[in-house]
């Protein structure tokens, strides 16, 4: 009798998972997608901490400061990653240049996810008139030549608003297109589902079926592409500073830091000075985009067994 108790206890079925849970067992045994999230971390958390590091790691912690006997000076004991024509020290720059393009790449990629959620919500909920109405509005916005606009409005809002916000809302404005499209065919697919119409038919508004029924359940593709936006935003941020339409130069970024490469010199002759964001951008674009990729295979309800 005993023994077919403990047979009994023995074949007790284990609990279930719920899918998030099967997501994040998954994302975890991606070995590339975790160590991307280390590398991610460690930078991120270098880039806030940049103001005290730069207290113990350079001699020159002020980021603006021409100093004009230490230009260009090589890596040394004293100077890790050298110094920059201005007599910069590049660690610290690359540190504090991080916090930059970090935010400005995070910041852009909240407001477009904000704004294509919203927008691509309510156009597949609503459908009919309201569906063609901001479908062809987002049309327009897609249809603008992106640099074009970014440099007219940078100049328009320059002096109104704090020069690197103006990249930021500048950038979202002109991005959220793609995100409301991929909303809007999730939900128009997922609105069809015998929940929500359950949800409509005992009385539930539209606000609370799309906040608490229908955004949960296209949370996943949202998150991924959330990711992947992060490392465009990160790069568009770096191509705009590069060319000068960026955030001001005295503000100091990885895309500010690289186009000191613009003069030949430093380009062929001073590696440290450009080398080392161009290598960071390259990893953390790289890093993002593993994450983003381990995210979207964990999240593949397909493969959510």
């Amino acid at each position: 009798m005993a023994s077919s108790t403990t047979l009994t206890q023995q074949k007790k079925p284990e609990r279930s998972l719920s899918p998030w849970q099967i997501a994040r067992k998954k994302f975890l045994k991606n070995k590339l997608a975790m160590i991307s999230s280390v590398f991610i971390i460690i930078v991120t958390l270098l880039s806030i901490a940049a103001p005290f590091l730069a207290q113990y790691l350079s001699p020159l912690p002020d980021i603006a400061k021409v100093n004009i006997g230490s230009m260009n000076i090589p890596p040394n004991s004293e100077h890790i990653l050298g110094t920059d024509k201005s007599g910069r020290d590049v660690l610290t720059r690359l540190f504090y240049g991080g916090r930059i393009s970090l935010l400005v790449g995070f910041s852009a990629t909240l407001m477009v996810i904000v704004l294509g959620t919203i927008v691509g919500s309510i156009a597949g909920f609503f459908g009919g008139l309201v569906d063609n109405i901001l479908m062809r509005f987002t049309d327009l916005v897609l249809t603008f030549p992106f640099l074009v606009f970014v440099i007219v409005l940078n100049t328009i809002l320059y002096g109104i608003v704090d020069g690197l916000w103006v990249l930021i809302i500048v950038i979202g404005i002109l991005s959220w297109g793609g995100v409301a499209r991929l909303v809007r065919s999730k939900v128009l697919a997922e609105k069809e589902n015998e929940y929500i119409m359950a949800a409509l038919s005992i009385g539930c508004s539209p606000f609370k079926v799309i906040v608490k029924h229908l955004l949960p359940n296209v949370a996943s593709t949202i998150i991924v592409q959330a990711t992947l936006i992060f490392a465009s935003m990160i790069v568009v941020e770096s191509a705009l500073s590069y060319l000068g339409f960026g955030v001001p130069q005295a503000t100091p970024s990885w895309g500010i830091m690289l186009s000191s490469a613009n003069e030949p010199d430093v380009l062929q002759g001073k590696p440290w000075i450009w080398m080392p964001p161009a290598l960071i951008l390259t990893l953390t674009i790289l890093s993002i985009n593993f994450i983003g990729e381990g995210l979207k295979d964990a999240l593949n309800p397909k493969s959510l067994r």
